[in-house]
């Protein structure tokens, strides 16, 4: 092998187009830009225009549901709860919650709270509380002796207040359930 025979692998290197370099290049004159108008200068930000077409996003139809009040759990196997009392981050003969989890490394912030799933094995016997935990969670956790309590999810003040609006509203005006309306 000599320093003058290497090559890059082919395709490897690719040549930049100069554009704006006279009609012989292909990109001269406006260098690609096309016509004068709205779409040869900056900053144009048509943003799905059709020229009055219905354009294609709404041509689209809707898929899905988006939460209203979505909530951010951290989402924690038990098995990492298992790895992290083995390495001595975490103390299991004491509660754990999120102030715990928070000072062992094992969520980085606190969001809305934890969620614990059942991936993994856990053999310490373990107090936690979580604002959710699955089947399996529940269940590796109490095979092993340990405990989870579940915090209740927190109702906002205002929803309350409607809800109960909404009941004396119901109260007031004399409705019978469906139920009883079918008997009639």
């Amino acid at each position: 092998m000599r320093l003058n025979g290497i090559k890059d692998n082919p395709g490897a290197k690719k040549t930049r187009v100069r554009i704006g370099r006279g009609i012989g290049s292909g990109l001269g004159k406006m260098g690609g830009r096309g016509g004068k108008g709205q779409t040869a200068r900056s900053g144009v930000a048509i943003g799905g225009f059709e020229g009055g077409q219905m354009p294609l996003h709404r041509r689209l139809p809707k898929r899905g549901f988006n939460k209203w009040r979505p909530q951010d759990f951290n989402e924690i196997n038990v098995g990492a709860l298992q790895q992290a009392i083995d390495d001595k981050r975490l103390d299991g003969s004491k509660p754990i919650d999120v102030a715990a989890l928070l000072d062992a490394g094992i969520v980085r912030r606190a969001k809305d709270g934890v969620r614990l799933l059942g991936d993994g094995e856990i053999k310490a016997k373990i107090a936690i509380t979580v604002n959710h935990a699955t089947a399996k969670a529940k269940a590796a956790v109490e095979k092993a002796g340990g405990s989870i309590s579940v915090i209740e999810r927190k109702v906002l003040a205002a929803d309350e207040e409607k809800r109960k609006k909404s009941a004396a509203k119901k109260a007031a005006s004399g409705k019978k359930p469906a139920a009883a309306k079918s008997e009639e």
